[in-house]
C-alpha cells in the first residue's frame, strides 16, 4: 500500500507543479475554447416562447421518468413498502436461492430467466442492498443537496421546492428501471468481480431486441461520457468545493493550501478505491447514513425551534409553485428551476447510479430495481426539501437572501441559514461538505472505472491507469479554479442521458417481466409462511 501511494505522488508532483505555473485562466480560456460547442450543445434550451425555455436534456429527463411511472403503474409508491423491506433483507432467502427452492415457486421459466441454472448468481454480487444503496446515495447527496438547493431557491423562489419534490417522485421509476436492467445484463469476470451498469445492458439488451449495432454505439458512447463525467463533476469539482471550504473554514492564505488538501484527500481516496466497490460500499455504508444523518438532525432542530412558521414555509411554496410570486418567467420559471434542482441531483435516467447497484447480491434483478428507487426520494424527497425548509423558515423577513435574484455562493448561504439557530453549525456544514464531496469521489471512481474497463479492457494494469488518472485529478480540482472544465465535464453528466434513455425505453418490458418475474417469488414465500412453511431468512 505504502509504495503504491509514494509511486502515485511521484507520478503526480512534477505535474501539480506545471499546473501550479500555468494560471487557470489560461486553462479555462483554452479549454472553453474547445469544447463551449459540446457544453451548449447538451444544455441548449429549446425557446417554446419568448419567455419560455427548457433544457432539451431536461425534458428527456423528465419526459422519460413520467413514461416509466405510467408503464410500471406507479411503482415509485406501490413498490415503497416492498423496497423498504428488500433493504432489510426480508426476501435474502429467495433471492440467494430462488422461491421455487426454498417455497415450492411453480412460476414456469421464461425464456433466459431460467431460476435453476442462475440459482449460484448470488455467490458473484458483491455487496449486499443496502451497501448498493449507499454506494450509489454516496455519489448523488452531496454539494447539489447544500449549495444547489439554495442556488434554485434565489431563482425560482420557495415554489421551486413543490417542483424539486415532484421531480424526485418521477425520478424513482427512472432509478427503479435502469437499476434492474444493470443487475439482469450485468458481467461477471473470472474472480468474481462484476461489471455491470448501462454499457452492459445497452450492448446486450439491445442486442437481443435485434438492435446490436446501435446498442454496441450507444454503449461505447455512454462510456466515453461516463468516464469525462467521473474524472470532472464526480471528481475535480467535488474535490474544488471541498477544498475551497475547507481553506476558508482553516483561514489559510496563499495557492497553495488548495493543493495540499488535495494531496491529502487524494491519499485517502486511493486507501479506498483500490479495493474496488466492496471497499468504496464498506466505507458509504458508515458515511451516507451517519452524514445524512447528522444534516437531517439539525434541519429538524432548525424546523423545531420555528415550529410556528412550518405552515406558513409550506403555503409560501405551494403559492409559488403555482403563482410564481413575481419570479422571472413566472409559474415556468419556478417549475424549471425546481425540476431541474431535482432532475440534476438525484441523476435518474442518468444511467450512473446502475452501476453500483448492479454489484448486489440477487439473483432477481428487479429485487435491486425496486430497492434503488428508494435512493430519489432520500436525495430530493428528504434531504433536499430539508435544506429548503431551513432556509425558507429562516429567511422569512429577507434576513440573508432575496428571491429572484441568483447568488452563486450556495453553501455560504445554506451555512448563514444553519447559523441562525445553531450557532457555528457552519463548522459542521464545512466537515460535511468535505466527507460528501469524498463519498462522491469514491463512488464517481467506480463508475468511471467500469467505462474504462469498459473501453480499454479488464485487467490489473488497466485498473492502475485509470485509478492514477482520477487520483492526479482529484488534487487538480483541489488546487485550482476550472470554471470551463467544470461546465465541459458536467455537461457529459448529462450527455449520459440520451443513450441511457433510449436504452431502457426500448427495454422496458424486460423489466417488467423481472418485476412481475421478483413479485411472484416474494407472493409464493408470503403463501408458504401463511400456511405454516419455514422462514429461511433467519438461518441465511
Amino acid at each position: 500500500m505504502k509504495k503504491y501511494l509514494l509511486s502515485i505522488t511521484t507520478l503526480l508532483l512534477p505535474i501539480l507543479t506545471f499546473a501550479q505555473q500555468t494560471t487557470s485562466e489560461k486553462i479555462d480560456v483554452i479549454f472553453k475554447e474547445y469544447t463551449g460547442w459540446f457544453v451548449d450543445a447538451i444544455f441548449y434550451e429549446i425557446p417554446f416562447t419568448d419567455t419560455f425555455q427548457l433544457p432539451w436534456v431536461l425534458i428527456v429527463l423528465v419526459g422519460g421518468a413520467v413514461y416509466f411511472t405510467i408503464y410500471f403503474k406507479f411503482i415509485n409508491f406501490t413498490g415503497f413498502r416492498i423496497a423498504l423491506d428488500v433493504v432489510q433483507d426480508k426476501y435474502h432467502d429467495i433471492e440467494k436461492h430462488g422461491a421455487d427452492t426454498l417455497y415450492g415457486d411453480v412460476t414456469p421459466n421464461e425464456d433466459e430467466n431460467i431460476i435453476e441454472t442462475l440459482r449460484d448468481d448470488s455467490a458473484d454480487g458483491e455487496v449486499s442492498h443496502f451497501q448498493a444503496l449507499t454506494a450509489a446515495l454516496s455519489a448523488t447527496v452531496g454539494l447539489g443537496n447544500i449549495a444547489g438547493v439554495a442556488v434554485a431557491l434565489s431563482i425560482g423562489g420557495p415554489g421551486a421546492t413543490f417542483w424539486m419534490i415532484i421531480a424526485g417522485l418521477l425520478g424513482m421509476a427512472s432509478k427503479f428501471a435502469e437499476c434492474t436492467l444493470g443487475v439482469k445484463y450485468r458481467d461477471v469476470g473470472e474472480d468474481g468481480t462484476v461489471y455491470g451498469g448501462p454499457m452492459y445492458y445497452l450492448k446486450k439488451g439491445l442486442k437481443e431486441k435485434g438492435f446490436g449495432g446501435l446498442g454496441k454505439v450507444l454503449a461505447v458512447i455512454f462510456a466515453i461520457f461516463v468516464i469525462g463525467g467521473s474524472f470532472g463533476g464526480g471528481n475535480m469539482f467535488q474535490a474544488n468545493q471541498a477544498a475551497a471550504q475547507f481553506v476558508k473554514l482553516a483561514g489559510i492564505e496563499g495557492s497553495n493550501g488548495g493543493l495540499y488538501f488535495g494531496l491529502v484527500m487524494a491519499a485517502i481516496v486511493a486507501v479506498v478505491i483500490i479495493g474496488g466497490i466492496k471497499r468504496i460500499a464498506s466505507v458509504t455504508e458508515k458515511i451516507v447514513p451517519f452524514m445524512a444523518g447528522i444534516y437531517v438532525l439539525a434541519s429538524l432542530i432548525i424546523l423545531g425551534a420555528n415550529y410556528s412558521h412550518i405552515g406558513d414555509a409550506f403555503a409560501l411554496i405551494y403559492e409559488g409553485a403555482f403563482s410564481g410570486l413575481g419570479i422571472a418567467g413566472g409559474l415556468v420559471g419556478v417549475m424549471i428551476q425546481g425540476v431541474r434542482r431535482g432532475a440534476f441531483s438525484n441523476e435518474a435516467g442518468v444511467g450512473s447510479a446502475a452501476i453500483a447497484h448492479s454489484a448486489v447480491r440477487t439473483i432477481y434483478p428487479a429485487s435491486e430495481g425496486i430497492v434503488a428507487l428508494l435512493e430519489p426520494f432520500v436525495d430530493t424527497v428528504v434531504i433536499c426539501t430539508m435544506t429548503a425548509l431551513v432556509i425558507i423558515i429562516t429567511n422569512f423577513d429577507g434576513q440573508f437572501m432575496e428571491y429572484g435574484v441568483p447568488i452563486s455562493e450556495g453553501v455560504e448561504l445554506t451555512a448563514t441559514a444553519f447559523d441562525s439557530v445553531i450557532p457555528h453549525f457552519s463548522i459542521v456544514l464545512t466537515i460535511a461538505v468535505i466527507l460528501f464531496a469524498f463519498s462522491t469521489m469514491i463512488s464517481w471512481s467506480y463508475y468511471g472505472m467500469q467505462g474504462w474497463v469498459y473501453l480499454f479492457g479488464k485487467g490489473k494494469i488497466t485498473d492502475l491507469v485509470y485509478k492514477v488518472l482520477f487520483l492526479f485529478f482529484v488534487v487538480v480540482g483541489a488546487s485550482i479554479s476550472l470554471g470551463a472544465v467544470i461546465d465541459f465535464s458536467d455537461a457529459m453528466i448529462f450527455a449520459m442521458v440520451v443513450p441511457n434513455i433510449i436504452g431502457v425505453v426500448l427495454l422496458t418490458p424486460v423489466v417488467k417481466r423481472e418485476l412481475n418475474r421478483y413479485m411472484t417469488a416474494i407472493s409464493k414465500k408470503d403463501d408458504a409462511i401463511e400456511e405454516g412453511a419455514t422462514d429461511y431468512t433467519e438461518h441465511m
